[in-house]
């Protein structure tokens, strides 16, 4: 299984985002871009996305930017990977038209694989994942801002 770019843009978003709480100067989509060297316009997509789901603060304007809008240890990486996936089943037996369809195991062994990899990150955490040493690779990231 491969995560999509909107997934993994979303995880880097949310990882320097934990690092900022003692920043002056508030994070903003195109530092991110910046110290990343992802599209500015995907980015934006990625943080609209996770701003309709109450996962980061925006603010507009002057003086503007991003923050999480909970504490790290409360966003579990399952929940995350799940909602940027927003996956459907691993393969799709009606299209195109599966001749095994119906007598077939192996969309059931998929899905509950699927679902295995889910539960296992759900037993991590955004502060899980921003642990040292990176923490420190975010904070160095910040300073060149």
């Amino acid at each position: 299984m491969q995560l999509t770019r909107f997934t993994d843009f979303g995880l880097r978003v949310l990882m320097y985002l934990t690092q900022c709480r003692d920043r002056p100067a508030p994070v903003t989509i195109p530092e991110i871009s910046e110290r990343f060297g992802v599209s500015r316009n995907h980015l934006v997509k990625v943080v609209h996305f996770m701003a309709r789901r109450g996962w980061v603060r925006t603010a507009r304007g002057k003086g503007g930017g991003l923050a999480l809008a909970r504490p790290a240890g409360e966003y579990r990486l399952g929940e995350i990977v799940r909602e940027l996936e927003g996956q459907g089943p691993l393969v799709d037996c009606r299209q195109p038209p599966c001749a095994l369809d119906g007598s077939c195991l192996l969309a059931g062994a998929l899905a509950r694989s699927l679902q295995a990899f889910y539960a296992a990150l759900d037993a991590h955490t955004l502060a899980d994942l921003v642990r040292e040493p990176t923490a420190a690779a975010i904070i160095t990231l910040h300073r060149a801002a």
